[in-house]
């Protein structure tokens, strides 16, 4: 058993580590977009993706076990809680899992479902282009993601709103269409039930969290 929990440890912790990566790379990106046009904006970009990579910009008070259960976190706890990859599974795809997909399969599905979070992702289509019966697809899947293809579906959508409502002015009702949401309110539902919190909050605590102090002076 204890195997086991430092398993899921090591997995959330890598998952947390790759999602944080890709939005340092974000608003590097972002800060050289706008350098010559906006260079406080740049700066503050910089800033903050400095604070991600420092474990500062993390939003406290509120774990995602369910509404209003609050309890005291610290920055990297916090961050495990509301991250959007603390609950996305993450497969090996250097090697087979006996009766999961082999690694070929895990790159090309992952490839199809991202390609189209913002429409209807159908089982049939994805156990196309592993070349495998529909019903065999969802037993291979679980064994290699840990979840159901629905599930991890649905998680990936809501890692894909946080990252737009992180990286983008969009308001929710765009952000849920952008992410194969039919509307806001269903967005809201969902995003709750897998994060904890809802998205106006969970994108005010993120946006708002505090920078350390001398990026604080750097961007201002």
């Amino acid at each position: 058993m204890m195997d086991a929990n430092q398993g899921n440890i090591e997995t959330r912790a890598a998952a947390d580590t790759r999602w944080i990566a890709a939005m340092v790379v974000k608003l590097l990106d972002d800060a050289g977009d706008i350098l010559d046009s906006d260079r406080d904006a740049a700066r503050a970009c910089i800033a903050r993706a400095a604070a991600f990579l420092r474990g500062e910009a993390t939003p406290q008070g509120i774990r995602p076990g369910g509404a209003g259960q609050a309890a005291p976190q610290t920055t990297r706890e916090a961050a495990k809680g509301t991250s959007p990859a603390a609950s996305l599974p993450s497969p090996a795809i250097t090697e087979a899992i006996r009766g999961g997909l082999a690694p070929w399969q895990i790159r090309r599905v992952i490839s199809h479902i991202d390609a189209n979070l913002a429409g209807t992702i159908r089982m049939d289509g994805c156990a196309t282009v592993t070349r495998l019966s529909t019903r065999y697809f969802s037993r291979a899947f679980k064994s290699s993601f840990g979840v159901p293809p629905h599930t991890y579906v649905v998680q990936r959508r809501i890692q894909r709103a946080q990252h737009l409502m992180l990286t983008t002015q969009e308001p929710l009702c765009q952000i849920a269409l952008a992410c194969g949401l039919c509307d806001q309110a269903h967005f809201s539902k969902l995003f709750r039930r897998v994060v904890g919190l809802s998205p106006s909050t969970w994108r005010r605590q993120w946006r708002d969290a505090p920078l350390e102090p001398a990026y604080q002076t750097e961007a201002a």
